[in-house]
């Protein structure tokens, strides 16, 4: 009931939201009616504002790859009915609930803010996205996927979901079922320990792949570490108790890394099929010489020649403006993603900013419907269309086969396994 409870009280303050519009001299064309969510009045000569709230101290290059794309999306989309669009500084969400917190707190301070790219990680999601709906803003990230945070994809809300939240990454749903039918149809499987932190990210994903593997008729053992967690003989050991011959890693890198150095050392656990998360598709983790030999779930890698609709540009073009304004590559996979996300926010705002003279009106409640009403947008990933929880990716994911720890660029991993969701279609 809180969502609805609040959203209430955002109604009972419509008429004191349209007299401070009033009192403060903003005059409100006559083909807009001011929302619940409130109005952001953009003056004459200034900026739009949006943000981007990334990992930044940590987890490699997730968070800085991803806010330079924020970065050069807008750089690309240009002015909206003759305002330049800024990011401002980039927030550091962490990849923690508090920092999720504390970065949305930083910017519901600035009521000229009308959306924000982001965060990193679902760990920060929940506790920001609930501060920056009850605000009226927008979040939508590029590489969250938590199925909490949206729904179950049966049409029933996540235990996290509210109002204003979209994402072009994937609901790991997805994921799940990817390495499940993987798993077990082409490696063989039938016996797999899962290892997670316990946070929204890892633990969602664990009980998907749970959950999908024992459909597809394999059992599962469930083990957990923490965050920070350097010693991981006594949960390897807890594991190779039940025997397993496959072990699925839904962790972070730092985690992740410990575990495969480790692995060898357990008895009953040498030689065992290591399968990693999409998070563990990064270059750090991969120049991990004990990481060679794994399986890695990943999005897809290969957009041939897709490009954003709102831009032209392809992921070719966007690397290699990338590479030239930062002097390096890339270093996440989901820096397309964010390019994306930008380009839809901003194409959402043209929709509904309203011009007076040099003054622009953009309504948060409409922002929220044209985000929402997403269909069938040609991004770099592929075709976006938005559902009534804000999933808008494509349900795409790779496999790839990790041989060699000195490629250390995803791209030039071996493809074992596509999953293409929406043609009820697998490969190999």
């Amino acid at each position: 009931m809180r969502k609805f409870d609040r959203f209430r009280s955002a109604l009972l303050r419509w008429p004191i939201l349209v007299l401070a519009l009033l009192l403060s001299g903003a005059c409100i064309p006559e083909n807009m009616v001011v929302s619940p969510l409130g109005t952001v009045v953009v003056g004459p000569g200034e900026d739009i504002q949006i943000r981007s709230a990334a990992v930044l101290s940590s987890i490699g290059e997730l968070g800085s790859s991803t806010q330079r794309a924020v970065a050069l999306a807008v750089a690309d989309y240009g002015p909206i009915k003759g305002h330049n669009v800024s990011m401002g500084a980039g927030l550091d969400s962490l990849c923690t609930p508090e920092g999720g917190a504390a970065a949305a707190q930083t910017v519901v301070g600035d009521r000229r803010v009308v959306g924000v790219i982001g965060t990193s990680c679902s760990a920060a999601a929940v506790k920001a996205s609930p501060i920056l709906s009850e605000a009226g803003l927008v979040l939508i990230s590029a590489t969250n996927t938590a199925p909490s945070l949206t729904s179950d994809l049966r049409g029933n809300a996540g235990a996290d979901y509210y109002p204003g939240y979209y994402r072009t990454s994937n609901n790991d749903l997805y994921e799940a079922e990817a390495v499940a039918e993987f798993a077990y149809h082409d490696l063989g499987l039938r016996e797999m320990a899962v290892i997670h932190d316990g946070d929204p990210y890892t633990s969602g994903l664990a009980n998907a792949f749970t959950v999908a593997f024992a459909h597809a008729g394999g059992t599962v053992t469930l083990a957990t570490v923490s965050k920070g967690d350097t010693d991981m003989i006594p949960v390897l050991t807890e594991v190779a108790a039940t025997g397993p011959d496959g072990l699925f890693l839904p962790l972070f890198p730092d985690e992740g890394g410990q575990i495969v150095r480790q692995v060898d050392q357990v008895a009953g656990l040498t030689g065992v099929t290591l399968i990693g998360g999409a998070a563990m598709v990064d270059f750090e983790f991969l120049a991990i010489p004990e990481s060679e030999g794994m399986y890695l779930a990943s999005p897809e890698l290969d957009f041939g020649d897709s490009v954003n609709e709102a831009t032209g540009k392809s992921g070719g073009d966007v690397a290699a403006a990338y590479l030239e304004q930062y002097n390096e590559a890339p270093g996440s996979v989901y820096m397309v993603h964010a390019y994306d996300a930008t380009t839809m926010l901003l194409r959402a705002i043209e929709e509904v900013a309203v011009a007076d003279g040099d003054t622009l009106y953009i309504d948060r409640a409409r922002l929220r419907e044209a985000l929402r009403g997403t269909a069938d947008f040609d991004g770099i990933i592929g075709r976006l269309t938005c559902d009534e929880f804000g999933d808008c990716g494509t349900g795409h994911l790779h496999i790839v086969y990790h041989t060699d720890a000195t490629i250390t660029d995803v791209a030039g991993l071996d493809i074992v396994y596509f999953h293409l969701h929406d043609e009820h279609e697998h490969g190999h």
